[in-house]
């Protein structure tokens, strides 16, 4: 089986975003979501993998095969396209919420924006507090 290669490593998170994120409008938002998501989990920032900024871990075992490992709670990354948003799990109240997050669009499992000030964070955060409350519920983390 491969090994996952997205793992928390000890990358320094605001140099990262320093020589990541390719406007000063994403390296804004990629430090309000830091305060954000730090305040929302509790947790402080961590790297995963090269470009994944992360709040927390779990582990988790996969419903469709073998594959488990370490996953942040809740993460961000500002890439060039978008910045992708790690906040989602799906289920009928997350929908509800999407209805008033704002600007966005929706990939497999993240949440992509071009911009934090095109959604609602207040929506973002009941998001995020959602998923810790599934997980939780899912694989007994906190």
């Amino acid at each position: 089986m491969a090994e996952i290669k997205t793992k928390q490593t000890d990358a320094d998170v605001l140099e990262f975003i320093e020589t990541f994120a390719n406007t000063e409008q994403k390296k804004r938002d990629s430090y309000d979501l830091i305060q954000v998501m730090s305040e929302c989990s509790g947790f402080e920032p961590k790297m995963w993998g090269p470009s994944i900024i992360g709040f927390g871990k779990y582990h988790y075992k996969s419903d469709r095969s073998r594959q488990e490992g370490d996953w942040p709670l809740v993460a961000f990354s500002p890439r060039k396209a978008a910045i992708s948003l790690y906040v989602y799990m799906g289920g009928e109240q997350q929908n509800e919420l999407l209805k008033n997050l704002g600007k966005y669009k929706m990939g497999k499992s993240c949440i992509y924006i071009k911009k934090l000030s095109d959604i609602n964070v207040e929506v973002l955060k009941k998001l995020m507090l959602t998923t810790m409350q599934m997980l939780e519920s899912k694989y007994g983390v906190g």
